[in-house]
């Protein structure tokens, strides 16, 4: 237990969602064991004890947006409802509790919240996200809490401009210190993939690692794939993207085999887009500014509510297309293949970049890290425009 502990603290100070010094983990082993800064680690400690759950993490977020958040926030708000697709799926909404509201057993509050959500906000604390059965997903409950406020933060700004004291500083310490460039400069990719299934699986795996080591995807989101004749090599549903080794299906295109039942929940995009495009891989990925932009529309007077699974609407990012539609099975498998093959990628509303490449996974890396950079450089153009 120790070791997953140490592992996951390690991944919350190199994906940046963290700050080193302020990330304590609780886990319940034979004894209850708690790890990390010494009053974080007490307060999830407690905690923990008042769950029916294995893990907890407790965190200060390197962005000080979910707390902003809870500041933006109505003073009868107990909290917020982002938009984008990992929230609507898996974490539905966000609570949060206020310092005020926090005199009286504070482990206490936070766990009757945490029985019936996966991660909540706590103000002047950070983010505390539990894990069922693993301290994994403790670790990716808080992935996606900071994912969500990171981009609902942004887009509520953009949208309404600031309202509390403190976030032109924040926005200036994202641009400054928290962003880096993004580039794919430094990485090797086969240039053109064989159909030999070690070569595969090695790529796909490596591919995979920097899609998370460049920040375009957050904790088990986002899928990869490879055809090689018959076969679709695709990552496993809920596999982290920088630990494939094991977690790739081969999948007959033709679904004649029960092998796709542990694949990504996207394998029918996946299959859709290499029969309309004739693509030789596949990478999906969740970059946060590319799914900002993609829920900005500046359409007047539509009475579509459910923009997300129902706009008809095929709107663009620079040159790339933008479509609504439901993950899995759902609408995104009828509507990005239709438009994917003209410029090699497609962006999904709330969701995330699709890309693809005819030989090898270097054109569709470098497609996606053009696309976010644009995002980046239009949601900043847009801000700036505000003031």
């Amino acid at each position: 237990m120790k070791d997953q502990i140490a592992k996951y603290t390690a991944k919350l100070g190199a994906d940046r969602s963290a700050l080193p010094g302020a990330i304590a983990f609780a886990a319940q082993d034979d004894l209850l064991i708690t790890d990390g800064a010494p009053q974080l680690a007490e307060l999830a400690g407690a905690t923990l004890s008042r769950l029916n759950a294995l893990a907890l993490v407790a965190a200060r977020p390197a962005l000080p947006f979910a707390e902003l958040l809870i500041a933006r926030a109505g003073a009868d708000e107990t909290g917020i409802v982002p938009q984008d697709t990992e929230t609507r799926t898996f974490l539905h909404d966000i609570p949060f509790l206020r310092q005020k509201d926090l005199a009286e057993d504070a482990p206490g509050r936070i766990a009757r919240l945490l029985s019936h959500r996966k991660g909540i906000i706590v103000e002047g604390v950070g983010i505390v996200a539990v894990g069922a059965i693993t301290v994994e997903q403790a670790y990716i409950n808080y992935s996606s809490v900071f994912h969500a406020t990171f981009v609902k933060y942004l887009q509520d700004v953009l949208r309404d401009g600031f309202r509390v004291p403190g976030e032109e500083a924040a926005l200036e310490l994202l641009r400054r210190d928290w962003l880096k460039p993004l580039t794919d400069d430094g990485l090797a990719f086969v240039p053109e993939l064989s159909d030999d299934r070690e070569e595969i699986l090695a790529e796909v795996e490596r591919v995979g690692r920097y899609t998370v080591e460049r920040g375009l995807v957050d904790s088990f989101f986002g899928n990869i794939s490879a055809r090689a004749g018959e076969l679709i090599y695709i990552s496993q549903t809920a596999a982290s993207l920088d630990e494939l080794a094991g977690c790739i299906d081969p999948v007959p295109t033709d679904n004649s085999s029960t092998t796709g039942i542990t694949a990504s929940s996207e394998l029918l995009a996946h299959r859709k887009i290499y029969e309309a495009t004739g693509a030789r891989v596949i990478l999906h990925g969740h970059p946060k500014f590319a799914v900002i932009m993609s829920m900005i529309c500046e359409k007047q007077g539509c009475s579509i509510r459910d923009c997300w699974k129902e706009c008809p609407e095929v709107r663009h990012l620079d040159a790339t297309p933008v479509v609504a539609g439901e993950i899995g099975a759902g609408g995104l498998a009828k509507r990005v293949p239709p438009v994917i093959g003209a410029t090699g990628g497609a962006v999904v509303y709330g969701h995330g970049v699709f890309t693809i490449g005819d030989a090898g996974f270097g054109a569709a890396f470098s497609l996606m890290v053009a696309v976010e950079n644009y995002c980046r450089e239009e949601y900043f153009r847009r801000l700036d425009g505000r003031r």
